[in-house]
């Protein structure tokens, strides 16, 4: 599954890089403000989790839609401008949403599209971030780059919950939105003066004319092809199946349960983030086993314990909670940086986004099921809790069996069959340079 054209980054790689990275970063600032200014107005305007979870499945949908056309167009198009393109339109549609909150004409409905399109517009640049990743950061670096980006977003969950609670109790949510306009084009700006690298495609590929669909079908064959990736699949649809359903539901969970508010529920999302900043520091400085696919699955089952821990809490016990959530958080750069890491080790540039996207809409394929079945489910039973206890159960469960499943553990073999490979074929490339200094120009130079 090696990349057949290793493409060279410069040495000057980080300042491109973390250029972008932090335009990025107040993109995802001004997302998570907007975030929870729906969820709680939702919340406060209807106490219903029937439609908390319907506003989740108007930002999960998209995974299982739109991703794998969102993957194929990032592998087609050019990626700089899919990110800017994209991060527009979901800027625009946010300001439409907030004059309609100025006009006193905003209903639920209307904030339930601008959440799929919100999401939808997602799938574009997500696939392009991460496809373009492996392009501008040496294959050694991927994966504190995965514990990086994971920190980011423990930094970001540990602000945007606190100041979107302070920003909903100082203006109105119209504001806010207004807010998340802005911070988009602190993300498009900075795509103007770097240069995001295209992909090589080898002779064969660039004479094969082909269409989207096409491409989509050619990454889905990549995919199927790969025993061990279909595998982590099916183990992240599971897993997806029974948290994600659990978590729409927490803003009920810090309402009725535990009786308190706004900035309750933004400290639960605070202490994920501050996990989530830990895990990704430890992930970064680890690097995690050798095998990475272990590192991901001993870190799910212990995270598992983290969402039991919500679900048990009892209602004077708001701290098991939030240590429950901080926990669930720590593991969370743990259980997906190395996946990250082994697909862009692995997979050739030219296919990134179409697989990142592929994994992305397997993992989300059941998930729908399990908000259409929780939502109603929580408020038949008047148990906002239920949720959170079969979701943890159960995820422990998973990832035991996973241990026990050769095609799982046999991806982190094979990345570290291409790592070693990789490194054969630098040493190999340096020799040649010495032997024939006049051939050391790279092919990103030219």
């Amino acid at each position: 599954m090696s990349s057949e054209i290793d493409q060279e980054i410069p040495k000057n790689w980080a300042t491109h890089f973390f250029t972008f990275w932090f335009g990025q970063a107040f993109s995802i600032m001004g997302s998570t403000l907007v975030g929870f200014a729906f969820v709680w107005y939702l919340t406060e305007q209807t106490g219903s989790a029937t439609i908390l979870t319907i506003g989740s499945l108007m930002t999960m949908l998209p995974n299982v839609i739109i991703s794998p056309i969102a993957g194929a167009v990032a592998d087609r198009w050019n990626r700089k401008f899919v990110m800017a393109f994209f991060d527009s339109i979901t800027a625009l549609f946010t300001l439409l949403l907030g004059v309609l909150f100025i006009l006193d004409s905003a209903r639920i409905w209307h904030i339930f599209l601008v959440m799929f399109i919100r999401s939808s517009c997602g799938q574009f640049q997500w696939a392009a971030i991460t496809a373009s990743t492996s392009l501008m950061v040496p294959k050694k670096h991927l994966s504190r780059i995965a514990g990086a980006n994971q920190a980011l977003h423990g930094i970001i969950n540990i602000i945007g919950p606190a100041l979107g609670a302070f920003l909903i109790a100082a203006m109105p949510i119209q504001g806010v939105l207004f807010i998340d306009v802005s911070t988009a084009l602190l993300a498009v700006v900075p795509l103007l003066l770097i240069k995001i690298p295209q992909p090589v495609k080898n002779g064969s590929a660039e004479k094969t004319k082909t269409n989207i669909w096409q491409d989509i079908a050619e990454g889905w064959k990549y995919v199927i092809g790969w025993p061990g990736l279909m595998a982590i699949i099916f183990v992240a649809m599971l897993v997806n199946f029974l948290i994600n359903p659990a978590f729409s539901l927490l803003p009920l969970v810090v309402t009725e349960h535990f009786g308190m508010g706004a900035y309750e529920l933004g400290f639960l999302d605070s202490a994920f983030g501050i996990g989530v900043i830990l895990g990704g520091l430890v992930l970064g400085a680890w690097g995690g086993f050798k095998n990475k696919i272990y590192t991901s699955l001993i870190a799910l089952a212990i995270s598992g314990i983290g969402v039991l821990m919500v679900g048990l809490a009892p209602s004077n016990m708001y701290f098991l909670a939030l240590a429950g959530i901080a926990l669930f958080g720590f593991l969370n750069p743990i259980i997906n940086g190395p996946i990250f890491a082994i697909i862009q080790t692995s997979v050739e540039p030219e296919m990134q986004g179409r697989v990142f996207s592929l994994l992305s809409a397997g993992a989300a394929l059941v998930s729908p099921l399990g908000l259409l079945i929780a939502g109603p489910l929580a408020d038949a039973t008047n148990n906002n809790q239920l949720w959170f206890i079969i979701g943890g159960s159960l995820t422990i469960l998973v990832s035991i069996i996973s241990l026990s499943i050769p095609k799982v553990i046999e991806i982190g073999k094979e990345t570290q069959e291409v790592q070693k490979q990789s490194v054969e074929n630098k040493a190999s490339t340096l020799t040649s340079e010495k032997l024939t200094p006049e051939s050391g120009q790279t092919q990103f130079d030219s």
